[in-house]
């Protein structure tokens, strides 16, 4: 076989950096905080609209960002080419999708009273 020319190289495979957990720890923080404000917002918006679960949904959201936040600082304190890392990595990857998936959800039927 003959070797690709030089401007048509095989396409190399990503290489594995570790610097994931260390964008998701503190957007995860952030999004607790985002979090716990809706739930106070809404419990004061309770006094004159009444009742809603979006409190309770909210403070559901933010323990899922909880966890994706203690995840990802699992994953940034463990070896750092570890297999236990990648797989705290990737667990907290996973976690803080769903969580934004959750509040974005949540969002939408806030707004089209819904929920």
């Amino acid at each position: 076989m003959s070797k690709p020319p030089d401007d048509e190289e095989e396409p190399q495979p990503p290489r594995y950096d570790g610097d994931l957990p260390r964008h998701i720890l503190p957007t995860s923080a952030t999004m607790v905080g985002v979090c716990t404000t809706l739930v106070g917002l809404v419990k004061l918006g309770e006094i004159q609209h009444g009742k809603s679960a979006v409190d309770e949904y909210a403070s559901c959201t933010a323990v899922l960002f909880l966890i994706s936040a203690s995840l990802s600082y699992l994953s940034i304190r463990s070896p750092h080419s570890s297999a236990r890392s990648r797989k705290l990595e990737m667990a907290a990857d996973l976690i803080f999708m769903i969580g934004l998936a959750a509040i974005s959800l949540l969002s939408l039927l806030f707004a089209y009273e819904l929920i």
